[in-house]
């Protein structure tokens, strides 16, 4: 597979913009001739991710999370579909444990492989927060509403600040339908760039 698709789906300005994933793992990505399509959509999770706990920060400065664990869960949290490519464009979870093992072997540490495992489920009960914030990212860079995981995280945020439930969740509920506003955008850029460059697709 040609590298410059890849380095295109890593560097391509856009409109509106996306920053850049975090060097390490776009070196990552580029060692392992990730498809363009996967670099695209963690690129687009990880901007989101940054506007996400920029937000979620200035509503609830007494929110305790680890805004760098957030953003490298987002920009890793399908690194598994590089084995499971097929999980792309259609639907599959083998991708999850693959892609936190495939961390692990990398020399990643468990703390930060983790959301690549779990970035689909957020019932257990002792989800983190941050493990929270990396799921929401991941519905909310394509407008879609998970009712039960905002629900999760209204619960911390009233922890935090005393704010009712129904405070927080408009709260909540305007910082997300902000995020939405780009989502088509998003998507847009995802889809220009190729699953696999020599099937052309």
């Amino acid at each position: 597979m040609s590298l410059i698709a890849l380095r295109n789906a890593l560097t391509e300005s856009t409109v509106p913009p996306l920053r850049p994933l975090p060097e390490d793992v776009a070196r990552l990505l580029l060692d392992m001739e990730a498809p363009p399509r996967l670099a695209a959509h963690l690129r687009a999770v990880h901007d989101t991710a940054c506007l996400l706990v920029d937000a979620i920060a200035g509503a609830y400065p007494l929110l305790p999370f680890d805004t760098t664990q957030v953003l490298f869960g987002a920009a890793t949290h399908d690194v598994g579909k590089v084995i499971h490519v097929g999980e792309l464009s259609g639907p599959g979870s083998a991708h999850e444990q693959a892609g936190y093992e495939l961390l692990l072997a990398r020399g990643v540490d468990e703390r930060a492989a983790r959301f690549a495992r779990n970035h689909a489920t957020w019932t257990p009960p002792d989800i983190s927060t941050e493990d929270l914030l990396v799921s929401l990212a991941d519905k909310i860079w394509k407008a879609k509403r998970v009712q039960d995981l905002e629900d999760r995280l209204v619960g911390r945020l009233c922890q935090a600040s005393g704010e009712d439930p129904w405070q927080a969740f408009m709260t909540l509920d305007d910082i997300l339908s902000d995020l939405a506003g780009d989502a088509d955008a998003r998507l847009a850029f995802q889809a220009r760039h190729p699953i696999s460059v020599a099937a052309g697709t």
